[in-house]
């Protein structure tokens, strides 16, 4: 039987981090993420994984930069306001871990891209209810889904990365079968 483990909006989080300067590293997160996983957490490959992000819950601590990312130069909310990934093939990797195939989709762009993904146990939570804790990194690059905007520096290099760097925690709560 499939379980359905609905996203902890309050005990999840999405991280990403990119160069800046070509010194140093910017992090930033998404406060809106929902989604589901279903399947059974230590069996996870005949399951699958959906997971949508609020690209206007964007928080890098900055709130300029908060709205530069917003607008039209990077993530363009108002065409597009929501983050999705898809799972299309989970494939077990050993010790409670998983490779995660599946389309993400930003800007307008689907493509295929991997997470590398932890199972980190279940618990009963106080309430009577049932948990698992999952977390997952990948890396893309954001010229691969439109996200264009750069400034060449005098010195040489460019103002931002092309790689980014995706962490995900995710803590889920089981739903009646």
């Amino acid at each position: 039987m499939m379980s359905r483990w609905n996203i902890d909006v309050a005990h999840s989080t999405a991280e990403f981090s990119i160069r800046h300067l070509m010194i140093s590293t910017v992090k930033g997160r998404f406060s809106g993420i929902e989604g589901a996983i279903v399947g059974e957490p230590e069996h996870l490959e005949n399951g699958s994984v959906e997971v949508t992000l609020d690209i206007a819950s964007v928080d890098t601590r900055q709130a300029e930069r908060d709205v530069h990312l917003r607008s039209a130069d990077f993530f363009d909310v108002e065409k597009f306001p929501q983050m999705l990934f898809k799972s299309t093939k989970i494939i077990p990797a050993g010790n409670n871990r998983y490779t995660v195939v599946g389309d993400l989709s930003i800007h307008g762009v689907t493509r295929s891209e991997t997470f590398d993904v932890t199972f980190e146990g279940r618990a009963k939570d106080p309430w009577g209810g049932e948990r698992a804790g999952f977390s997952g990194t990948s890396k893309i690059n954001r010229k691969d889904y439109g996200l264009q905007w750069n400034v060449a520096l005098e010195a040489g290099g460019v103002m931002v990365g092309d790689e980014v760097k995706i962490n995900v925690e995710i803590e889920a709560i089981r739903q009646a079968d």
